[in-house]
C-alpha cells in the first residue's frame, strides 16, 4: 500500500458551518481520500490522500465544484544561467512537476519565472532552491519573504471592505429616502410612483453587484445538495426585491421593501467585514513565531566570512553570530561563549550559558558573546519550523465538541428554511388580519418570513470552536506550550490526576555535590573535594562525574591520579601528589574497615534526604565524606503547589527505593507515589489509575516514559527530553521545568469556558430569536443585524483569551 500523503490547503470564500461540511463532503466523494478537515476559523483544509488513487489538481477541483477557491501565491523570478530556449522548457518543466505548483512559465529571453503556487504546500524558497538543483540561479525582483497566503486573504479583506462601502453608498440615502417618505418628512404627491422607481435603482446595484455573492454562494451550494448561510440570504433579500418590483411596475398596490432588501445585504456585509478582520487576528500567534526568525546568516566559506539568506545555510555551515544578533538556524557550538535569550521559544524569561558542545536554536537572541555554531538543522528541520508547523496542525484540527456542532450545522439551514414556510403559511392563513391594516396579509406574512430567514445565525455555530482553539494554541506557543491537537487542548482541561515521572522532570536528572563533611582535616572542604575528583578523572560512573564537575565550577587544580582502581559497587582508588586515595560508599568503609563513628550520625541524616554518601580516606583513615543527589529542578515545587491549588492530584512515578522517592515527595509536596516500578511498568501504572475512573495527564521526558506518555488521556513532554518522549505527547512543554503543566492545564480550561460561551451565545441567540421573528417581534432589517453581529460577537470572546494570565496563583 502506498505511504499517505498529507497537505493542507488555504480555501477562501467560506461564510459558516456548512461551507466547512460542503466542502468536506466534496472532497470526501473521491476515491482514495481518507480524511478532510476543514476549519472555518483558520481557513484551511487538511487533507490525507492514497497518491497512486487520487492527484493533488482532483482534490482542487473538488474544492472548486463545492464553490470555493484555494488561495494561491505569484512568484516573479529572474533566473540566470540559461543558455537557450531548452533550458527554458526543462526548467519549466521541472518548476511544473514539483507537488504545489499550479502553473509556471519560463521566458528565455526575459530570463523570468513566472510561477502560480499554493504557500500551504511549497514556498518561494522551495522554488528557488529547484531552480539552483536544475542548474541555474534564481534572483528574486519581488519579496523573497512575501506571505502568499496572508495577501490572499488580505485581498478578499479588501473585496469585502470595497463591497460593503459601495452597499453603503447606496443603501444609506435610500435608507433614509424610504424613512422620510414613511414618517411624512419628504412631501410627495401620493400618486406619484417616481419615488419607487428611486427606491428600485439604488436598490438594484446592492441586490445584484453587492449581493453577488450570496446567489453564487447559494447557487453553489444547492448544486452540491447542501444549504448554507448565502440560501438564507439569498431568499431572504430576493423575496423583498422581487416582492417590491410589481408593485413598482404597478401590477400590485402597496409598500415597496426595496431599503429591507438592500440594508439586510449591507448589514450581512458589514458583519461579514468585521469578522474577516477579527478571525485574522486569531492567527497573530503565528505570525509573531514566523517573524522569530533571522533573515540572513553569517557563514564562514572558502576561509572567508559572507553574509546569506537563512534559507541558503546549509547542513555543516560554520555560523557566526555577534552579541544582539539571532541565531539563524539549530546547530551545536563549536567556538566562544555566550548566553542566549531563549524566551521566544521556551517562555524562560533567563538566558541561558551556552559553551563548545551546547545546542543553540534558531531565532532565539545572542547577549553577550561572539560564538561560532556547526548548522544541524536548517529549513523546515529546525525547532522553530517544528513548532510553528504542530501550532498549525493543532488549529486545524477539529476538538471533539466540535463534531456535535457540525452534526447541529448540517440540518440547521433545512430546518429554518422549513421554520420560515410554516411562518409564513401561519401568518397567511391562521392569523387572522388586522382591521384597517396599512399592508396586506401576503405582505405581513412574507415580512414575518423575511425576518425568520436573515435572524437564523450558522456562521456564530460553527465560528464557537475554531476561533478559541486557534486563540488557545497560539496563546500556548507564546508561553512554550505546545498542543498538537485541538483535542488534547480540550481534554487537558477535564484532568484529575497527574502522574508526574521523577528523574528529569521533578528532579534535574543529573546527580550534583550537595554537601561535602570533612572530620579532623586541617585543609579544609575544598582540598577533600581537589582530592576527590583527581581520583574521579579516571570514573566515568554518574556520582564520580558530580564530584569533578563541582571541582570544575570551584576552579580546583586537579592532579592526574596513578594507578587507578575501580572496585565495582564499592568506589575508586588511587595515587594523587604521593597519597593514596579511597573514595567509596559504605560497602567500601566495611570491606577497609574504615572508621566512621564520627561522621555516622551525618551519614544517617543525608541519607534520610535520599542522598548518596561517597566517604574519601587518605590512606586508611576517613576525613570527610561528599553528598551526591539529584536535585529538584528549580519550580518543581511551586508547580505541583499550583497543581493542587487547581484541585488535582499530583502522583510521582519512579523506579527509584521507596526512601528515595519519600524524600523527594516531602521536598515538593506530592499527594501520591509509586515507587519502584520498572520503565515497562509504568503503562500499567497509568492505565490501573484511569480504571479507578481519572482523567490521567502523564508529564515525562525520557524515552521509557513514551509509552505512559501515549497511554495517558493527555500526555505531556518536557522540551529538553528526548525526541522519542515528544513523538508520543500530544502536549510539548518547551520550558525545561514543570511549570508548564498547570500553565498549559489552566490555559486549557480557559479555552474550553471559551469555547461553552460562544457555543451558548450561538445557539441561545438562534434559541430565543428565530421564535422571536416568526411570532413577529423582529422586523427583517434588525434581524440582518443582529445576525450579522453575533458572529463578530463569539470571534472577538475568543480574543479576550489573549488577555488572559496562565500563572496560577
Amino acid at each position: 500500500m502506498a505511504e499517505s500523503k498529507h497537505v493542507v490547503l488555504p480555501i477562501t470564500g467560506m461564510t459558516c458551518a456548512n461551507c466547512v461540511a460542503s466542502v468536506e463532503r466534496n472532497i470526501k466523494k473521491e476515491k482514495g481520500i481518507n480524511s478532510a478537515i476543514v476549519n472555518l476559523s483558520s481557513e484551511r483544509a487538511t487533507v490525507v490522500y492514497d497518491p497512486t488513487l487520487v492527484k493533488l489538481p482532483i482534490i482542487l477541483q473538488r474544492v472548486e465544484r463545492a464553490g470555493y477557491g484555494v488561495a494561491t501565491g505569484e512568484a516573479d523570478l529572474f533566473v540566470q544561467g540559461m543558455s537557450d530556449d531548452n533550458d527554458a522548457r526543462r526548467l519549466e518543466k521541472a518548476l511544473s512537476a514539483q507537488e504545489g505548483v499550479l502553473n509556471s512559465s519560463v521566458i528565455y529571453s526575459a530570463e523570468k519565472a513566472k510561477v502560480t503556487y499554493i504557500p500551504t504546500i511549497i514556498s518561494q524558497q522551495d522554488l528557488r532552491k529547484i531552480i539552483k538543483q536544475a542548474g541555474f540561479q534564481a534572483v528574486e525582483t519581488g519579496d523573497s519573504a512575501v506571505d502568499a497566503e496572508a495577501q490572499a486573504r488580505e485581498a478578499e479583506i479588501n473585496y469585502q471592505k470595497k463591497m460593503l462601502i459601495i452597499g453603503l453608498i447606496f443603501t444609506i440615502p435610500l435608507f433614509i429616502f424610504s424613512m422620510g417618505l414613511d414618517l411624512g418628512l419628504i412631501k410627495i404627491d401620493m400618486h406619484s410612483n417616481w419615488p419607487k422607481w428611486v427606491m428600485f435603482a439604488l436598490a438594484t446595484p446592492v441586490q445584484f453587484y453587492v449581493g453577488r455573492q450570496y446567489y453564487i454562494g447559494a447557487y453553489k451550494s444547492l448544486r452540491n445538495g447542501s444549504a448554507n448561510m448565502d440560501v438564507l440570504v439569498a431568499m431572504g433579500s430576493s423575496a423583498a426585491y422581487l416582492y417590491s418590483i410589481p408593485i413598482v411596475l404597478g401590477l400590485l398596490p402597496g409598500h415597496v421593501y426595496f431599503e429591507t432588501a438592500a440594508v439586510i445585504i449591507t448589514l450581512i456585509k458589514l458583519g461579514k467585514y468585521l469578522e474577516a478582520k477579527a478571525k485574522g487576528r486569531t492567527s497573530e500567534a503565528i505570525k509573531k513565531l514566523i517573524n522569530l526568525r533571522a533573515t540572513t546568516a553569517r557563514v564562514i566559506r572558502d576561509g572567508k566570512e559572507i553574509e546569506i539568506p537563512t534559507d541558503e545555510v546549509t547542513i555543516g555551515d560554520y555560523v557566526l553570530v555577534r552579541p544582539g544578533e539571532k541565531v539563524p538556524v539549530d546547530g551545536v557550538v563549536i567556538e566562544g561563549k555566550s548566553t542566549i535569550d531563549e524566551s521566544m521559544l521556551t517562555g524562560e524569561s533567563m538566558p541561558v550559558d551556552k559553551k563548545p558542545g551546547d545546542i543553540v536554536i534558531g531565532a532565539t537572541l545572542n547577549k553577550v558573546g561572539l560564538i561560532r555554531f556547526e548548522a544541524t538543522k536548517v529549513g523546515k528541520e529546525t525547532a522553530l519550523a517544528q513548532i510553528i508547523k504542530l501550532v498549525e496542525e493543532a488549529q486545524g484540527s477539529k476538538a471533539p465538541i466540535q463534531k456535535l456542532v457540525d452534526k447541529i450545522s448540517s440540518v440547521f439551514v433545512p430546518i429554518v428554511i422549513g421554520i420560515a414556510v410554516v411562518t409564513f403559511l401561519v401568518w397567511f392563513f391562521a392569523v387572522p388580519p388586522v382591521a384597517d391594516a396599512e399592508i396586506s396579509q401576503f405582505t405581513r406574512a412574507l415580512i414575518k418570513m423575511i425576518a425568520v430567514l436573515v435572524i437564523a445565525c450558522p456562521c456564530a455555530m460553527g465560528l464557537a470552536t475554531p476561533t478559541a482553539v486557534m486563540v488557545g494554541t497560539g496563546l500556548g506557543a507564546e508561553h512554550g506550550i505546545l498542543f498538537k491537537s485541538s483535542e488534547a487542548l480540550e481534554r487537558a482541561g477535564k484532568l484529575d490526576v497527574v502522574v508526574l515521572d521523577k528523574t528529569g522532570t521533578i528532579t534535574r536528572g543529573q546527580p550534583a555535590v550537595t554537601d561535602i563533611l570533612v572530620k579532623n582535616f586541617p585543609a579544609g572542604e575544598e582540598e577533600i573535594l581537589r582530592l576527590a575528583a583527581s581520583v574521579e578523572k579516571g570514573s566515568e560512573h554518574p556520582l564520580g562525574e558530580a564530584i569533578l564537575t563541582e571541582a570544575n565550577q570551584r576552579g580546583l587544580l586537579l592532579s592526574d591520579p596513578q594507578g587507578f582502581q575501580a572496585q565495582v559497587g564499592s568506589g575508586v582508588t588511587a595515587e594523587v601528589d604521593g597519597k593514596r586515595i579511597a573514595v567509596g560508599n559504605l560497602r567500601m568503609a566495611k570491606e577497609m574497615n574504615w572508621q566512621i563513628d564520627e561522621l555516622q550520625t551525618d551519614i544517617q541524616k543525608l541519607q534520610d534526604e535520599a542522598k548518596t554518601v561517597m566517604l574519601v580516606a587518605i590512606g586508611d583513615v576517613v576525613y570527610g565524606c561528599i553528598a551526591v543527589a539529584d536535585m529538584i529542578k528549580s519550580g518543581s515545587k511551586e508547580a505541583i503547589d499550583a497543581l493542587k491549588a487547581m484541585n488535582l492530584t499530583t502522583v510521582m512515578i519512579t523506579g527509584d527505593n521507596l526512601q528515595t522517592a519519600n524524600a523527594v515527595a516531602q521536598q515538593v509536596h506530592l499527594d501520591q507515589i509509586i515507587a519502584e516500578v520498572l520503565p515497562a511498568d509504568k503503562i500499567e501504572k497509568v492505565k490501573q489509575l484511569q480504571k479507578d475512573g481519572a482523567v490521567v495527564a502523564m508529564v515525562g521526558d525520557g524515552i521509557n516514559d513514551a509509552p505512559a506518555l501515549a497511554q495517558a488521556d493527555v500526555g505531556m513532554a518536557i522540551g529538553t527530553g528526548t525526541d522519542v518522549a515528544m513523538a508520543s505527547a500530544p502536549v510539548v512543554l518547551m520550558g525545561g521545568d514543570l511549570n508548564g503543566v498547570p500553565k498549559a492545564i489552566r490555559l486549557s480550561r480557559l479555552t474550553l469556558s471559551t469555547i461553552k460561551q460562544n457555543l451558548f451565545w450561538a445557539f441561545i441567540y438562534n434559541i430565543l430569536l428565530i421564535p422571536a421573528a416568526a411570532m413577529g417581534y423582529l422586523n427583517p432589517m434588525l434581524a440582518a443585524g443582529a445576525m450579522a453581529f453575533s458572529s463578530v460577537f463569539v470571534v472577538t470572546n475568543s480574543l479576550r483569551l489573549r488577555r488572559k494570565k496562565l500563572t496560577v496563583h
